[in-house]
């Protein structure tokens, strides 16, 4: 699955576009109000991708299971200390909802907490490349 996300960003504008397998989808992000930039910063869409890997998977994963979830709430945070340096202390806590005894659903929420592939990439660690521009 190749996936990508593009943000094309100039004065009082703002795009963000993303990708997964030729399928593409716009989200709107305003700008700030300086008029360059994103109003959302990075550490906060990273803490996203989380949420949101999470909710999705875990979806997947109940299907799986033959449990019917109806409700996800899952809250992602760490912290960043100075600029340049990497973050720490990312940590994610789900409530969940569904037609299954607590403990099944707690047996999914740490199933799915064992194949979520963007926990499992930060978890491993991968190296970012800087392309040159075309």
């Amino acid at each position: 699955m190749k996936i990508a996300a593009k943000v094309v960003n100039s004065l009082n504008t703002h795009q963000v576009q993303l990708e997964t397998n030729g399928n593409i989808n716009e989200i709107n992000i305003p700008g700030r109000s300086s008029g360059f930039g994103s109003s959302a910063n990075g550490g906060e869409l990273l803490f996203l991708s989380l949420a949101t890997c999470f909710c999705n998977d875990i979806y997947r994963e109940a299907a799986k299971m033959n449990i019917t979830v109806t409700k996800v709430e899952v809250e992602a945070s760490g912290e960043f200390a100075a600029e340049g340096e990497p973050g720490y202390n990312i940590n994610y806590k789900v409530k969940l909802e569904g037609d299954a005894p607590q403990s099944k659903l707690d047996e999914l929420i740490a199933h799915t907490d064992k194949v979520a592939e963007i926990h499992n990439t930060l978890r491993q660690g991968v190296s970012v490349t800087l392309n040159p521009s075309k």
